[in-house]
């Protein structure tokens, strides 16, 4: 059971029907009129730089291409998302920076690279610290008695 929606809004749907008693034998939103001749004239425009020829079924496959792609295209588009904000979402998500996955490589040549000494561990900064301390104890020890 479909409940109608209770938003007067949504109810108005832009739709063409064609003439009085003479309606058209499906119903198409004015947006997919727009829509429909761009994709059309871009699907043209493709197949001739391909060099398909104009002809019946060239034509015609067009027109179902363009169908197809008109209704995927207008099937995420709705009151609350307009075809405008649709494009721009489309176009930011291209346009979006992406992680470089190229591998980089290096050559290292050994006359560039200049040798630095290894810098100590902590250990081994303390023991030097000790043996310092130890050395300038000593020192200061054998110059009071010297004098």
């Amino acid at each position: 059971m479909r409940l109608p929606v209770d938003d007067e809004i949504y109810n108005v749907n832009s739709v063409w029907l064609g003439p009085p008693n003479r309606t058209l034998p499906f119903r198409a939103r004015y947006s997919a009129y727009m829509v429909g001749s761009v994709v059309f004239v871009l699907l043209q425009i493709v197949e001739r730089r391909l060099g398909i020829g104009l002809g019946f079924f060239s034509l015609a496959y067009s027109v179902l291409a363009t169908v197809a792609l008109t209704r995927l295209i207008l099937s995420v588009v709705n009151h609350d998302r307009p075809l405008g904000a649709v494009l721009a979402a489309f176009a930011h998500e291209v346009s979006a920076p992406r992680d470089d996955d190229k591998v980089t490589v290096h050559t290292v040549r050994p006359a560039r690279v200049r040798a630095v000494p290894s810098r100590p561990s902590r250990a081994q900064r303390k023991a030097q610290h000790r043996t310092d301390r130890a050395a300038a104890l000593r020192d200061a020890a054998i110059g009071r008695t010297s004098s």
